[in-house]
């Protein structure tokens, strides 16, 4: 099954580009396109590969991508929500149809491998990761400068989604970092089938190189649309990779302020950040896809789940909330206390007015309109304030808090006063506060070492501390992956 979806998607680019020239189609002739006929062709035609680039693309928000029929399953927006859920600061205050409940919110899943959520977070990552390898082989592989420009870009981008998926995958199936524990397989080549897992570390080393060539390779990309990665998408991901190994924080902020620097993306304003995050065209939005009616989106979609605005499960009776006691931490004059409803009666603490279709009809929309966000670069101001910290410059680091919060509430003075471990959890908070539902709470709980308490909103465990690396917050190895896999027949501990 290994590339079917990517080859067939090339086969389409190919005969588009070629037609029925005699002497293309004589030249090998053959039932199939070979991986080594993609590599000879996309040395001079850019767009071989650009079809398995869009394809990848594609695959983010592709439902059933995770190979389960679940209305959880629809791409990387549906791994988000498993995060925000495991990290306590989403709630599932109210469940009717049973998503998420037993085996997320009770910590059933990620207790026994035989549950689908484990394979459908594995299986998507993982079919990213061979798509993309199949792109880096046609273009020369990882090390590789192709000579054209277009090519060039193709390389940086599939370097970078690559070591997303490779990201992801280190977050949910390790309980820590450990750089010397094993945890996953290395596929780096379009012939690797199965393997072995290997240390952190050798993840870590390639997901570092593969971003650090493609900013690299993206210098002066300018890219169609935003669902493409760019270099200042790339930078971020590379900030995320090393944030996470809690190690190299003056590289991260460096990484961070070159984004910041450059200008490209504006803080969104109070305005805004009450304005629906339904348009991927928001200045302040790095990487998000445009959704259109044609693209075929409609319940099983992430706002199928968390939008009462839309056809869907939030509309019908499956609640996901701002957890209460992080609401309560909301100041009565921060901009972001109101895109929470506030009625205790009536979708008590759902996000009616930060995630919305533009319409406002309870269950209007049917087929999605409305945008997903990958990225955008307020979190590069948190990591960025959050890096400062923690290497040492606490001057530089509230100023840069400062700089969001001047946009979210009416007097930052108070930040000025604080310093040390007040600093660092002011910023923890902030960072929780300002990406709430944007699949971003799980990562900084694993980066800070954050110790979670569900509040009273929650149908389960509340009151509870849990620990960052409890084995309940981590994924486990899928069971068909032991069953299939000869070389791995063990789970992470």
């Amino acid at each position: 099954m290994k590339n079917k979806f990517h080859i067939s998607t090339i086969i389409a680019v190919i005969l588009l580009t070629f037609g029925c020239e005699d002497d293309f189609l004589d030249r090998e002739p053959s039932e199939f396109i070979t991986q080594n006929q993609i590599n000879d062709a996309a040395v001079t035609n850019p767009g071989i590969v650009a079809g398995t680039i869009a394809g990848i693309y594609s695959l983010m928000i592709q439902i059933e991508t995770g190979g389960t029929t679940g209305d959880d399953d629809f791409g990387q927006k549906g791994n988000d929500i498993f995060g925000d859920m495991l990290s306590g600061d989403m709630a599932l205050s109210q469940s009717v149809f049973g998503w998420y409940r037993a085996s997320i919110t009770q910590f059933q899943g990620p207790q026994d491998f035989t549950f689908a959520d484990n394979r459908q977070v594995w299986r998507y990552y993982f079919r990213i990761v061979r798509s993309a390898n199949s792109a880096i082989s046609a273009l020369g592989g990882s090390d590789a400068v192709p000579e054209l420009e277009d090519n060039r870009f193709q390389l940086g981008q599939a370097l970078a989604i690559r070591a997303h998926s490779y990201f992801y995958l280190t977050q949910y199936f390790a309980n820590d970092y450990n750089p010397s524990a094993e945890i996953l397989p290395l596929y780096d080549d379009v012939e690797d089938i199965n393997g072995p897992k290997v240390a952190t570390s050798v993840i870590y080393d390639l997901m570092e190189n593969d971003l650090t060539s493609a900013i690299s390779l993206l210098e002066g990309f300018g890219r169609s649309a935003k669902n493409e990665i760019n270099q200042d998408v790339a930078r971020g991901l590379l900030a995320y990779v090393l944030g996470s190994k809690r190690d190299s924080w003056t590289e991260v902020a460096s990484l961070t302020g070159a984004v910041i620097d450059g200008g490209a993306f504006p803080l969104m304003t109070a305005e805004e950040v009450v304005g629906g995050f339904n348009n991927v065209n928001t200045p302040g939005w790095m990487w998000g896809i445009d959704l259109t009616s044609e693209i075929g989106l409609n319940l099983v979609s992430w706002w199928g789940q968390m939008d009462s605005f839309t056809f869907s499960y939030a509309w019908a009776g499956d609640y996901k909330a701002i957890d209460q006691d992080l609401y309560d931490a909301i100041p009565a004059d921060d901009a972001r206390k109101a895109q929470f409803n506030d009625d205790p009666e009536d979708r008590f603490l759902l996000p009616l007015n930060k995630f919305y279709d533009p319409n406002r009809v309870i269950g209007g929309q049917r087929f999605i309109e409305t945008d997903y966000i990958y990225m955008r670069v307020a979190e590069m101001y948190l990591l960025n304030a959050e890096a400062l910290a923690k290497s040492g410059n606490e001057a530089g680091a509230r100023e840069r808090l400062k700089e969001l919060l001047n946009l979210r509430i009416p007097d930052t003075s108070y930040v000025d006063g604080l310093a040390g471990q007040d600093l660092l959890d002011e910023i923890y908070l902030q960072t929780r506060i300002e990406l709430w539902g944007e699949g971003k709470s799980y990562l900084a709980m694993k980066r800070n070492q954050a110790t979670i308490v569900r509040g009273p909103n929650h149908l389960s465990f509340v009151g509870i501390p849990i620990e960052h690396n409890d084995e309940r917050l981590t994924f486990e190895i899928p069971q068909l992956e032991i069953q299939n896999n000869p070389f791995i027949n063990t789970q992470n501990e």
